[in-house]
């Protein structure tokens, strides 16, 4: 089977760019699980975007702010200046944000935003409503229930995928690749993601000699609720805190104006490590207080989070509920160029979550992760539609490697637990030499090839941390 495009991911970067290819190509989305089992799926807060002209030099002070020294400044133009266009174009495409009785769009603030610049649909369901929508504009073959297992690569060049699927492989190749596979949560004993994110495609990248970009960079959400037996954990979108939740202790003290003057509206690394430090001290329990919102407002408002939450058992808005950080979102990722392209791999793309084209530097702005996923998606389309040059095609003989072992359940489950002792929010030089000895004897085991994925994205994740010797942003090392 041969395609013009292949999109490796349906979430709203895979999506985004298949709605800009025209009918007329050949177009596979592959999807490894059902289609809402993707981070996009789950991403509550919102969209953010420079709302107007006057806005577009503040939203980039604010994500050049966020991520402290380390993002890519044509990069971070590109996504502001590009912001509006996006949002526009679905809107116009007959996506609705949530707008107020007069009719007008709805702007919300979360932490390290200066102004109130984020949209959201659904209340807390920004991510759900814009997937489902983006789904319903599909008009390209879209295969689940399969997975990435190769890139077909010779000589520089990208001529396809090799795809397991009722545990058979098959290769299917397409003049470019377009890699939109999402993060790394299933690395991590605690996380906010899909269950299926589980970083093969960074491993496999490595694999082919690809470089991944500032791995170091995993950003820790602050508020999600652990005390459940679900490998995803319960996300508190940060537009909570945003409209007025706050963080105390079990005696009710809002301690993080102790770390920073913005207390709960400070960026997520400094209320992540503030509540790590400030629990480590003290050994008290952490809770996020709704006291300040209006019932019927925060069952509008935030329908999904009040609905779990109410079947776990809390009583929302008026009882608070206990919280700890978790991993959320890879900053680091395929290192790309400022139209996604992998470098030195012709017919190679990456975008979304997968890719490090540097908007996000050493910390992400929050709700700037859907928009990522929008402006460079369609950027990558923009860059494969102009190129007209023709691709001779080559064959590759299907792989026969042994993608999966029985033992190897017990290993990723190793992995997770030495990933959040060792790997999470603070780290140390020895428990990083501890965590890369431990994940260096797992590789040396009889193991398939898809616990190999996600050992080597761990490992560079170690290997990346290390060589960042001081504190940056969301990696820090004491």
């Amino acid at each position: 089977m041969q395609y013009d495009v292949i999109i490796i991911g349906a979430g709203v970067a895979g999506l985004y760019a298949a709605l800009h290819i025209p009918k007329s190509k050949k177009v596979l989305i592959i999807n490894k699980r059902e289609t809402f089992k993707c981070n996009s799926f789950y991403a509550q807060g919102g969209v953010a975007l420079a709302k107007d002209k006057d806005d577009v030099s503040l939203h980039i002070k604010d994500t050049l702010d966020a991520g402290t020294g380390l993002c890519d400044k044509e990069a971070v133009n590109i996504l502001s200046k590009k912001s509006k266009i996006v949002i526009d174009d679905l809107i116009d495409a007959g996506f609705e944000f949530d707008k107020d009785e007069n009719g007008d769009l709805l702007y919300t603030k979360e932490a390290a935003h200066s102004t109130n610049r984020i949209l959201h649909a659904g209340g807390d369901a920004t991510g759900r409503h814009m997937h489902y929508f983006l789904l319903k504009q599909n008009k390209h073959i879209l295969l689940s229930d399969a997975r990435v297992v190769d890139l077909l690569i010779s000589g520089g060049v990208c001529y396809g995928v090799t795809v397991l699927k009722n545990r058979e492989s098959e290769n299917i190749y397409a003049r470019d690749v377009i890699i939109a596979s999402g993060g790394v949560g299933s690395l991590f004993e605690y996380h906010t993601n899909a269950p299926c994110i589980s970083a093969d495609m960074q491993g496999l990248c490595l694999i082919k000699g690809i470089e991944l970009e500032h791995m170091e960079m995993m950003q820790f959400h602050p508020t999600v609720y652990v005390n459940s037996n679900n490998v995803q954990k319960q996300l508190l979108t940060e537009a909570l805190r945003g409209e007025g939740a706050t963080i105390e202790d079990e005696d009710s003290k809002r301690f993080l104006f102790e770390y920073d003057s913005r207390g709960e509206l400070a960026s997520r690394d400094i209320v992540s490590k503030s509540i790590y430090d400030y629990c480590k001290k003290t050994n008290k329990k952490i809770y996020l207080n709704f006291q300040n919102f209006d019932y019927h407002y925060f069952m509008q408002r935030f329908p999904n989070i009040y609905n779990n939450l109410q079947d776990i058992g809390f009583d929302v808005p008026t009882q608070r509920v206990p919280i700890s950080p978790a991993f959320h979102y890879a900053i680091g990722g395929i290192k790309t160029d400022l139209s996604g392209k992998v470098p030195n791999i012709e017919g190679l793309y990456a975008v979304g979550e997968v890719a490090s084209v540097g908007v996000h530097g050493a910390n992400r702005l929050a709700s700037n992760s859907l928009l990522e996923a929008l402006v460079f998606a369609k950027e990558a389309v923009t860059e494969i539609l102009q190129d007209t040059q023709t691709k001779e095609m080559l064959k590759f003989e299907v792989s026969d490697e042994v993608m999966s072992l029985k033992e190897d359940k017990a290993k990723k489950n190793l992995l997770r637990f030495i990933m959040w002792e060792k790997v999470s929010i603070v780290r140390t030089k020895e428990g990083l030499n501890d965590a890369l000895e431990q994940i260096n004897a797992l590789l040396k085991e009889n193991i398939g090839k898809l616990l190999k994925f996600r050992l080597l994205t761990a490992k560079e994740i170690i290997r990346s941390s290390l060589a960042r010797e001081e504190s940056l942003g969301v990696h820090t090392i004491i």
